[in-house]
């Protein structure tokens, strides 16, 4: 897989995007890590730095206006990450992108269908089984945050169903407990 991301052309401006995607719990953030420790002049992007439990998708236009757009015209972007104090989200600290020759954004949603023009590899990473995600996504948010993610996990049921994020995927990684 490595190899063809690093052969793939880049489709924002001289910018190689890549989206790791999949439903809560699944080992994204782990996975888009080690991608990137493998990738040259790689940045990172989490979709925990916009959603929030009550806007899960729509706050695109941000990464897209403040750092997409920008990067696709060789200048460097930026947003505003959402930070959690006392569990309450609010906009914090900006943050800076500079061109990269490799973006990549890992997160429920980073491989929505607007994006995929301009992506050069979309990667799906799953845990077949949603308890476990569930419980994996539990064990990283704390207890606290169960009812929160139990109603994540039926949004994104419905987001993945209308967006066909999995069946577009260019990589499907099939994580399990321990393993990653």
């Amino acid at each position: 897989m490595i190899k063809e991301i690093l052969a793939a052309p880049p489709r924002l401006g001289g910018v190689r995007l890549v989206a790791i995607d999949g439903p809560s719990g699944s080992g994204k953030s782990t996975f888009a890590r080690e991608l990137v420790a493998q990738l040259p002049n790689a940045t990172l992007i989490s979709t925990d730095d916009f959603a929030t439990w009550e806007d899960p998708v729509a706050w695109w236009s941000r990464l897209a206006v403040g750092v997409l757009d920008r990067l696709a015209a060789g200048r460097s972007g930026g947003y505003r990450v959402v930070e959690w104090t006392g569990g309450v989200p609010r906009l914090g600290a900006m943050r800076t992108v500079h061109v990269p020759e490799f973006l990549v954004i890992e997160g429920v949603s980073a491989g929505r269908s607007s994006v995929r023009p301009l992506l050069s590899a979309l990667i799906w990473c799953e845990v077949p089984d949603q308890a476990e995600r569930l419980e994996r996504a539990v064990s990283r948010d704390g207890e606290t945050s169960r009812s929160h993610l139990t109603k994540w996990q039926l949004f994104e049921q419905g987001w993945f169903a209308v967006d066909a994020t999995r069946e577009c995927a260019d990589h499907v990684v099939v994580t399990a407990l321990g393993n990653l």
